[in-house]
């Protein structure tokens, strides 16, 4: 199972973590996975203060610590696709969890 965490401080998202794999499918088949490193990844790439992050990507785990405000835009961009990540869910539920803290 992937499993997603959001942490908030404040208003503000703080960090972000998904790890884990799906499992829904063969490897290298797995439309669950594939879902969400596309939306996660792509998001990323999106991000214009990218410097200001700290982001760490390997084999089957993604975390971005962000600093303690973010600008409109990449706010916007981690809203979106967090949404993807929750559809994503909503599609394949027992493929993904995700839990948000505050």
């Amino acid at each position: 199972m992937i499993k997603v965490e959001i942490t908030y401080e404040g208003k503000g998202l703080k960090s972000l973590l998904i790890k884990g794999h799906a499992n829904s499918g063969q490897y290298g088949k797995d439309l669950v996975c594939a879902g969400v490193s596309c939306v996660s990844i792509g998001a990323l790439n999106a991000l214009e203060e990218v410097d200001d992050y700290e982001i760490e990507v390997e084999e089957g785990r993604i975390y971005c610590k962000f600093p303690e405000k973010l600008s409109e835009h990449d706010e916007t961009v981690m809203e979106v696709m967090i949404l993807q990540l929750k559809t994503i869910k909503e599609s394949y539920p027992g493929f993904i969890d995700i839990k948000e803290r505050k």
